[in-house]
């Protein structure tokens, strides 16, 4: 459950590092709001403001199997699998919009603002 509640507190860090922007943004309407969490850890939440900063969220608890800490096989263990999005202006006005999954295999953002590695050569 520990494994769980921080790495739901780290991608909501991820999701609420957008950029700041004019002390404006600071004063933004809520436009929509809505959540739903669930008894059995599935949520989801969606909200958008009156500068146009929009976010989307959805998750639920997946069993997985992980290794035994005294190397002795696999255990069952649960993982949270979360999708969503957010999207807002840049300082310059240029759209940013970024789209993830994060689940036992990590954090996948998606967004054409986004660096991408070179190709590999052989």
């Amino acid at each position: 459950m520990n494994a769980f509640i921080a790495l739901f507190v780290a991608l909501f860090a991820v999701a609420c590092a957008a950029p700041q922007g004019s002390s404006s943004d600071s004063t933004a309407p809520i436009v929509s709001d809505t959540s739903d969490i669930k008894p059995d850890g599935s949520f989801q939440y969606s909200y958008e403001t009156g500068n146009g900063i929009k976010a989307e969220s959805q998750g639920s608890l997946k069993s997985v199997q992980v290794p035994k800490a005294d190397g002795s096989g696999t255990e069952e263990a649960q993982a949270l699998v979360q999708t969503g999005s957010f999207s807002y202006k840049s300082p310059d006005g240029t759209p940013i919009e970024l789209k993830y999954t994060a689940d036992e295999n990590g954090f996948h953002p998606e967004g054409s603002h986004l660096p991408v590695a070179p190709a590999a050569t052989q």
